[in-house]
């Protein structure tokens, strides 16, 4: 029983290496100073120790302006962040299929960057 737990406890910290690292190559290539964080089961990528953008499972997480999910929702792959069970205002989720090219993964984290000066830092814990 102890196998299939530490299984079971591995595939919820699974998140897709390789989407990962172009993530990170997007930002530097963006010149944005990031920190890593790992949170909901996945990675999280934080700018202005703001999160931005992650990976949860296979998806991409993406943290956009508020006022411009609806045009964003429209396209192709892309759905509400609903990890919770009840969506989160300015968080979505990308299929990967929709960032496979580099141009696209790079659009996308773009947007996230260029919401972040303007995105609410979470309350940090004492």
């Amino acid at each position: 029983m102890q196998v299939f737990a530490t299984i079971l406890k591995k595939q919820n910290y699974a998140y897709n290496e390789l989407l990962a690292d172009r993530v990170r190559h997007s930002l530097r290539e963006n010149q944005a100073a990031f920190e890593e964080k790992k949170m909901f089961g996945g990675v999280c990528f934080l700018v202005d120790e703001k999160m931005c953008v992650g990976i949860l499972k296979e998806e991409l997480m993406v943290r956009i302006a508020p006022e411009m999910q609806d045009d964003f929702l429209v396209e192709p792959g892309c759905r509400l962040m609903d990890f919770t069970g009840n969506s989160m205002k300015g968080f979505l989720m990308i299929n990967p299929e929709i960032v496979d090219m580099d141009e696209d993964l790079d659009k996308w984290v773009k947007r996230c960057l260029d919401y972040n000066p303007r995105a609410k830092a979470s309350k940090k814990k004492k």
